[in-house]
């Protein structure tokens, strides 16, 4: 075994995946994560630990993984983490814990994430829980939201012994982890649903189809229905479009509507009464991971598939995996472009979009060069389906319906990021609700950190 290069990973072929909705990845066997664990050196001052935002021992769950003791590595990373199966998937590790790992200094960095996943994995399989020991408080805590933030502060909070409710705005609870992230990079039965049963089984309680703002308000919950605190992880659900002519054409669609009418209602299932826009030719317009998802869900609905995004692919803000996956697939990814009005036919459906190319200028604020448009490079793309992936913004249903809950200018909640607490006595706030769109671990991170600051805070009482 060749220690400077990581043991490879399993998966579909790209022609074969292209038309179905399985995962791509398989993820490892026991022989082959025993095999790369022991490419791990043990470093006394772990950098990938720093590099973690929910901070799990890496070290201490690679040693047991070395060793084979699969049931000890999940009790380790459960100390940490409540999602995972969820993490060892869609975590940008080669940004944060793998790319703070010493070993890849000199070759490949060792697969932590894939590591994590087979960890989780194996202890579904093998029916392992996490294992706990706090006594009940008798103080109830309600969380909004049941995404990853508002799963993991829930599941920290239960842990430490508090009662905890979690309401969820959606008939099923999961957040973007269902509604958002498609079923190719992240199984919805096999993975998510067990993960938020296990959250479950440490006495969190969830009520879907509670639109707190409208079914109930925060201060309804605190006064009349005795929760002590609250934690806001409601996400950032709100759609970003461009502004130019023709938004309002049939077949124009936001990301979120596109990936939760599949995801989310299983569209992509013929036998599914949704109805989803099964294009003939689609451009996603954005360069994320969900313009990603995007695209490569279309690809897979039968469509010929643009990326259509104004920097150039070193700019592109996707996971490098996910763009490697998206080009073997067969995605056409048209760089330096960017549209500036989508086009009708006589009956009001998407015939094309205009586009300009453009080049890269002086770097912006984000540090990214800035596209400037060329001038006389004017084109036509003709398409029947256009899907804006450009981020998002969050609800302002709960800010605009809790007396002294502040906003910034953006309408992100004002939010401390050590301990997650608001400008609302007993109301704390992690997640994209306070940053903006992020990823699923940075989400974790805060729900952790807020659970952190919930618990001090109820201590003091």
């Amino acid at each position: 075994m060749n220690v400077l290069e990581r043991v490879p990973v399993r998966e579909q072929d790209a022609k074969e995946r292209a038309a179905n909705f399985k995962e791509v990845c398989l993820g490892y066997n026991m022989d082959e994560a025993i095999a790369e664990a022991q490419r791990c050196i043990g470093c006394k001052n772990a950098q990938c630990v720093k590099g973690c935002p929910v901070a799990i021992n890496i070290p201490g769950f690679i040693d047991e993984v070395k060793k084979g003791d699969i049931a000890a590595a999940y009790q380790v990373i459960s100390e940490a983490s409540a999602l995972p199966a969820v993490c060892g998937r869609v975590c940008p590790q080669e940004s944060q814990c793998e790319g703070k790992c010493l070993r890849g200094i000199k070759g490949d960095a060792v697969s932590i994430g894939k590591l994590e996943r087979f960890v989780a994995d194996y202890a579904r399989e093998h029916d392992i829980k996490p294992e706990v020991h706090a006594e009940k408080k008798g103080k109830k805590v309600a969380v909004i939201g049941s995404g990853p933030a508002g799963l993991t502060c829930a599941g920290d909070l239960a842990k430490a012994g508090y009662d905890v409710t979690i309401f969820e705005a959606l008939h099923e609870a999961g957040g973007v982890l269902i509604y958002g992230i498609p079923e190719f990079r992240l199984p919805k039965e096999d993975v998510v649903e067990k993960e938020i049963q296990n959250v479950k089984e440490l006495g969190v309680k969830i009520e879907t189809n509670v639109v707190v703002g409208k079914s109930v308000t925060i201060d309804e919950l605190m006064d009349q229905e005795g929760f002590e605190a609250v934690f806001i992880g409601s996400g950032a659900g709100l759609p970003k479009f461009m502004g130019i002519p023709g938004e309002n054409l049939n077949g124009v669609f936001s990301a979120n509507e596109y990936l939760t009418r599949s995801n989310l209602m299983k569209a992509f299932r013929e036998e599914n009464p949704t109805p989803i826009m099964r294009g003939r030719k689609v451009a996603v317009v954005g360069g994320g991971n969900v313009a990603m998802d995007a695209a490569r869900t279309a690809l897979r609905l039968g469509a010929e598939t643009h990326i259509v995004y104004r920097r150039s692919e070193e700019e592109l803000p996707a996971r490098v995996e996910e763009v490697h996956h998206a080009k073997e697939e067969g995605i056409i990814f048209d760089l330096l472009t960017n549209p500036v009005e989508i086009l009708a036919d006589e009956n009001g459906w998407v015939k094309g979009i205009k586009c300009v190319r453009m080049e890269l200028g002086e770097p912006d604020e984000s540090g990214r060069r800035r596209p400037v448009a060329k001038k006389g490079s004017e084109f036509e793309m003709e398409l029947d389906t256009v899907i804006m992936a450009l981020g998002t913004s969050p609800n302002p249903l709960i800010s605009s319906t809790t007396e002294g809950l502040e906003v910034n200018k953006w309408k992100y909640i004002i939010a401390d990021e050590e301990n997650g607490k608001t400008t609302k006595e007993g109301v704390y706030a992690g997640g994209d609700a306070v940053t903006g769109a992020a990823t699923v671990i940075l989400a974790m991170g805060a729900g952790k950190a807020a659970a952190k600051g919930i618990d001090e805070y109820l201590s003091a009482r």
